[in-house]
């Protein structure tokens, strides 16, 4: 039987223990082209020295698998680190801005909108009332109808409503840089959520193409190891 020579340990071998470039893994061929530059298609490699080379192929890939996990790892702490945090205390900067006039009309709606103002507002009412009826029935300086009374209610009544609205002004205007915080977080979380869901299932994808390659080539190796045998 004509013997041919490997062009890797170059030692002579029969044609059925030699394997041919051509029907070599490209990933394995890179790692024989390392250490013999020369080696293309049309040389011959031995089936020992093919495994040895396999083997080479099969741990580099895991150790490349390894690295991409940790590198993919970092990636996402180093991404969570560094970003700046979206989310603000919009009422803390809202009252760093206010300037007094903005300060004094939210306690005077604050007070208009409570019980303490209605109570106040009621002994005052009924104190005037028992006052110019009863106190100074003989003088009184607000007699009835009580004109006064009506007057400073009504100028009351006008101040107080936009003083009211200037204040509603502002907190509709919290509400709206609230609402744009709020937004802002979501968005962030879901681009968040998606880069990973991204990252995971390329991960995923990628070791199982790689994981198919390694089960092939043991399928390979179990395959001559029967040969072997029989």
């Amino acid at each position: 039987m004509d013997k041919k020579k490997c062009d890797i340990c170059q030692k002579m071998f029969s044609e059925s223990e030699l394997i041919s470039g051509h029907g070599i893994d490209h990933g394995i061929e890179k790692i024989i082209q390392k250490d013999f530059p020369e080696w293309d298609d049309y040389k011959q490699i031995c089936k020992n020295d093919f495994h040895i080379y396999q083997a080479k192929y099969i741990s580099s890939i895991i150790d490349e698998e390894t690295g991409r996990v940790k590198e993919l790892n970092d990636a996402v702490l180093h991404s969570i680190t560094d970003n700046e945090t979206i989310a603000e205390n919009v009422n803390q900067s809202i009252k760093e801005k206010m300037k007094m006039g903005d300060a004094i009309s939210d306690k005077v709606a604050s007070f208009g909108g409570s019980w303490k103002f209605i109570i106040f507002f009621f002994v005052v009412l009924f104190s005037w009332i028992i006052i110019n009826s009863i106190v100074l029935l003989q003088k009184p300086f607000d007699p009835y109808p009580f004109i006064l009374m009506n007057l400073i209610l009504s100028c009351i009544a006008a101040i107080q409503a936009p003083i009211i609205m200037m204040s509603q002004n502002r907190q509709e205007k919290k509400d709206r840089l609230r609402s744009e915080n709020d937004y802002k977080v979501n968005l962030k979380s879901e681009i968040e959520i998606r880069t990973l869901h991204e990252k995971v299932d390329h991960l995923l994808l990628d070791q199982w193409s790689r994981m198919m390659k390694i089960q092939e080539m043991q399928i390979e190796m179990l395959e001559e190891i029967k040969e072997k045998i029989r």
